[in-house]
């Protein structure tokens, strides 16, 4: 089996190829997907990180959110511990561009959330099996906050991104939805 290296580094050169209209139309349809889904719905504290290209685009999902009441809250990585802290965000002003381009909130203007506040996460990865399992970005920090955290969790994905299977390490644990431009995939049943 390959490795997730090698996975990772073979799905991210095929997306970073879309074209931008693809890109665009594809975010949109699985955004429509997730405003429907129950878990959504029933979520009002909903953890998600600000997407760069060519990951499924997420501002237009938190703007839907705050429209409809939702409390946005981001990851903010601890290296050190290896640990993340979720902040409450209420604009993009409130967010940094730091290591590896990723987005973050700016902690002196937002507040820390427990995790136990968190309904819904939407669990970003590079690759996924259809029975939940993903490849991340290869810092493990989604894996330590899922051990302990038990509530719902559903990942964003482009059809290129669903493969037969994933190499699985002990403490890999599965999402409970995938959703692609084509369908929603309950990886529980």
């Amino acid at each position: 089996m390959e490795t997730k290296s090698y996975i990772r580094k073979q799905i991210w050169d095929t997306l970073s190829m879309k074209n931008k209209v693809d890109y665009q139309e594809q975010s949109t349809r699985i955004a429509e997907k997730l405003f429907s889904l129950e878990d959504w719905k029933q979520s009002t504290v909903v953890s998600i990180t600000i997407s760069n290209f060519p990951e499924v685009e997420t501002r237009a999902i938190i703007e839907k959110a705050w429209k409809q009441g939702k409390s946005i809250v981001v990851p903010k990585c601890i290296p050190k511990e290896k640990k993340m802290d979720f902040r409450k965000i209420k604009s993009f002003d409130q967010l940094e561009q730091v290591y590896f381009s990723l987005w973050e909130p700016i902690v002196h203007t937002t507040e820390s959330i427990e995790h136990e506040k968190i309904d819904l996460t939407i669990v970003p990865g590079v690759a996924f099996s259809p029975n939940g399992y993903r490849i991340g970005f290869g810092g493990g920090y989604y894996d330590r906050f899922l051990e302990k955290w038990k509530g719902k969790t559903t990942s964003l994905a482009f059809e290129e991104q669903i493969v037969k299977s994933v190499p699985i390490d002990a403490f890999d644990l599965p999402v409970s939805t995938i959703i692609t431009p084509k369908e929603v995939i309950d990886c529980e049943h």
